[in-house]
């Protein structure tokens, strides 16, 4: 039987540690995988006037934005005393194998707007609602929730920095791009930006050509900013599984793209 992605090279953009799990559902059905990392992660420790909102008591909700997130705040923080919310699976997974429990997560995609939209945030007055996050980002959780009368802690963990390519492995982007059968997979505006900047056109001239999956329409929108020429594939969300399933449907010719 024909595996469904069998032909075809998929440039997997996302960190090390987090391209792992996308990488084996990948291979597992059939396409060769480039790995090229555009963005590293790294920590940044809490201040002491957040330290000191962190020691307030109570707290009704933790509020991890990503993978990232939960590894280094648990790393500074431990496991704070509150309900636990989870923006997406990669999430909820980090979550439970470092032991803890995911008490709120959207029940579709794996954003903000997901998150607001559960029963547990439609009236959240008076909480007091941790969340961790990256530096920069969207700042769309914290101000519908402090609208919606929520106290909310911001604590910023980690910053995403540019990725040093590998000996070689701008060449090999290149060469994988200078075919047809090229999907290039970038999970966020940020990510994006990196991939554009480590292999410019002078290196890669054929990246923009290639096949765009992304997970969502802005950053689709960002992609043709940019001046990103081939199609692109949009994912109902970041999550593997929604990357994944993209991917399937529009090499079966179902799938959402948007011409060049």
């Amino acid at each position: 039987m024909t595996q469904p992605l069998a032909g075809l090279t998929v440039v997997v953009t996302r960190p090390v540690r987090q391209a792992e799990r996308f990488i084996g559902m990948l291979r597992s059905r059939g396409a060769t995988v480039v790995a090229f990392p555009t963005v590293a992660i790294e920590p940044v420790p809490l201040g002491a006037e957040v330290r000191a909102a962190l020691a307030a008591q109570p707290i009704d909700w933790v509020v991890y934005t990503s993978a990232n997130a939960v590894e280094q705040a648990l790393a500074q923080t431990g496991r704070l005393q509150a309900a636990t919310a989870a923006i997406g699976r990669a999430t909820a997974r980090a979550v439970e194998a470092a032991g803890g429990r995911v008490d709120a997560i959207p029940a579709t995609g794996a954003d903000s707007e997901g998150l607001l939209a559960l029963p547990a945030f439609a009236a959240p007055s008076g909480q007091r609602i941790v969340v961790f996050k990256g530096i920069g980002g969207r700042d769309a959780l914290r101000a519908e929730l402090a609208r919606r009368g929520a106290v909310v802690v911001v604590a910023e963990v980690y910053r995403r920095v540019p990725a040093v390519p590998a000996v070689g492995s701008v060449e090999k982007l290149a060469g994988a791009c200078a075919t047809e059968s090229t999907v290039v997979a970038v999970t966020s505006i940020e990510v994006l930006e990196s991939l554009l900047r480590l292999a410019p056109a002078s290196r890669a001239p054929h990246l923009e050509d290639a096949i765009l999956l992304v997970p969502a329409n802005r950053v689709a929108t960002a992609a043709r900013r940019h001046g990103w020429r081939g199609p692109v594939v949009v994912a109902r969300s970041a999550e593997d599984e929604a990357m994944l399933d993209a991917l399937i449907e529009q090499r079966a010719g179902g799938g959402s793209t948007t011409p060049a």
